[in-house]
């Protein structure tokens, strides 16, 4: 958008009127003519362009047009509307609004008699994770609730296969994870996040997704000299010959939970998988989740 006009900024204004050439990029808006037009923005930055005494206004956000009769909309042509309030900009992407819609996270709810939340088991390579939140999804299941499993494997396959295992990757993996988690257990779901995670600072900033409560920390507390003895994949032994690099636990760290919802440590008694996962849905239960 470009054009000419009267731009007024609040009370503590200019000393006099200014002339200014305004240009924004607004989608969608066509173009607008701005003649004896009044353009009236609420949060702007203003930056000297050139010698040419104009100045260059980058619009931020909630601009009004109106006509010199105080007609909002007057003198505009082209398609769109020129209301841009609550529009937001968020990481990179601009001009962005949120959209709500009539049936809500307590009418899904309700649809599926359960409360979505996600169930984020962390822990070595080798620790039981994938097999533990197997258990627990065809217990629920049984019970005619609905759960989804997001493997750490199974997302590297599709959504993450861009990512390698660097340490910003790994974030960016988890990030990435975190929302799709979020989006399921808004959706109602029961999502099982089933991933090593390794990095407690990513796990707290996927808590931090989802309201207080819905994100229940599972650790699997089993040594590592136990997950290397098992080495489903084989991967610790090529991480020991040097044939991986960063491998959690033998070149790169894993960082224990300190306030994990529930732990399963290795060697306790009526320890298997499928007792272990009772565990989850006991607490699951007292919590509410299995009922809306």
């Amino acid at each position: 958008m470009t054009g000419t006009g009267t731009a007024t900024v609040g009370a503590e204004s200019f000393f006099p009127p200014l002339r200014l050439q305004t240009t924004s990029h607004i989608p969608k808006l066509g173009f607008l003519k701005l003649n004896r037009s009044l353009i009236s923005l609420r949060s702007l930055q203003i930056k000297a362009s050139d010698s040419s005494n104009q100045l260059r206004l980058n619009v931020a956000h909630d601009l009004t047009l109106s006509n010199s009769n105080g007609n909002s909309n007057g003198n505009a042509t082209g398609s769109g509307t020129t209301n841009l309030k609550h529009l937001s900009t968020i990481g990179n992407s601009t001009n962005i609004q949120w959209h709500s819609c009539s049936v809500q996270k307590d009418d899904r709810h309700s649809l599926l008699h359960q409360k979505g939340c996600v169930i984020w088991i962390t822990g070595l390579s080798g620790s039981g994770k994938s097999t533990i939140a197997c258990a627990l999804s065809r217990i629920l299941h049984q019970r005619g609730k609905l759960t989804y499993v997001l493997d750490g494997d199974n997302i590297r396959h599709g959504l993450n296969k861009d990512l390698g295992f660097k340490a910003q990757d790994r974030a960016e993996n988890i990030r990435r994870i975190g929302e799709v988690a979020k989006l399921f257990a808004d959706a109602g779901v029961i999502c099982i996040a089933s991933l090593i995670s390794p990095y407690r600072r990513d796990r707290d900033a996927c808590r931090s997704m989802l309201p207080n409560g819905d994100f229940i920390e599972v650790f699997m507390d089993v040594p590592l000299h136990v997950c290397e003895a098992r080495d489903p994949k084989g991967l610790y032994k090529l991480a020991r010959a040097g044939k991986i690099k960063g491998f959690t636990g033998i070149d790169d760290p894993y960082e224990t939970p300190i306030h994990s919802e529930i732990v399963l440590k290795h060697g306790e008694p009526c320890a298997s998988p499928v007792e272990m996962a009772e565990k989850i849905v006991v607490y699951l239960e007292n919590k509410g989740y299995l009922h809306a």
